[in-house]
């Protein structure tokens, strides 16, 4: 379980995360606290970690640099084209990971 990209949707109180591996394959797709969150990343190898760009995101983005990973995050109005639907749970998105690796 080797993952290079582990996308992030950042919620109120759960985040949702998915993580792939070098050939594409999710390996991971899980929800979680933030503390969770933090704890599980700094136990991770070095990895892209991609989020959408917001407040939330940006002090995140400095906990997880801070722990070597490097950082990408999305303007929203590019986000938004990977939501199927309206905003009804993670069932109706799409990994947040497709974003960062072009598919």
């Amino acid at each position: 379980m080797s993952i290079v990209i582990l996308g992030v949707d950042l919620g109120k109180n759960a985040c949702s995360v998915v993580g792939v591996d070098a050939a594409g394959a999710v390996v991971i797709r899980r929800s979680m606290r933030r503390q969770t969150l933090i704890d599980y990343v700094a136990k991770l190898p070095a990895c892209v970690v991609a989020m959408e760009a917001c407040c939330g995101a940006h002090n995140l983005g400095r906990i997880f640099a801070a722990q070597g990973h490097e950082i990408r995050l999305m303007s929203p109005e590019y986000v938004r084209p990977y939501v199927k639907a309206q905003k009804c749970g993670p069932a109706c998105k799409r990994d947040p990971v497709s974003g960062v690796i072009g598919v």
